[in-house]
């Protein structure tokens, strides 16, 4: 026998994930336009999404969180640990916003860099 969800309990969940993604827009500086356009819906369909009033699909919620730099459960809330949290990380992330994709490019490959040098001295 299954049961239906509780309809408060989806609404919640809707506006937490549709405020979740505001933030997500607003921290990386797009406008609503600008997601729509990547979305190829109207804007009004942003704005709905992030109120909670519409239902956002799985294709559209990978796309957003290819476009927003996160993972698809910081969106569904089962994220376990948000890196985003650090002032740092995001210090570092609103620079990073507005280089250009050669330079972001660049700097993916430093990070890399990085990351393997740490990992040749046992850290």
């Amino acid at each position: 026998m299954t049961t239906k969800p509780n309809l408060e309990d989806v609404s919640d969940d809707r506006k937490q994930m549709g405020e979740r993604i505001r933030e997500a827009r607003d921290y990386l500086g797009f406008s609503q336009d600008q997601v729509a356009t990547f979305l190829s819906v109207p804007r009004s369909a942003i704005s709905l999404l992030e109120t909670g009033q519409r239902k956002v699909d799985a294709i559209e919620l990978k796309k957003l969180a290819g476009l927003f730099k996160r993972p698809v459960s910081h969106f569904t809330g089962e994220e376990i640990e948000d890196v985003f949290d650090s002032a740092d990380v995001q210090h570092l992330a609103r620079k990073v916003s507005s280089l250009s994709d050669d330079d972001r490019e660049e700097l993916s490959r430093f990070a890399d860099f990085l990351r393997a040098r740490k990992k040749s001295k046992g850290e």
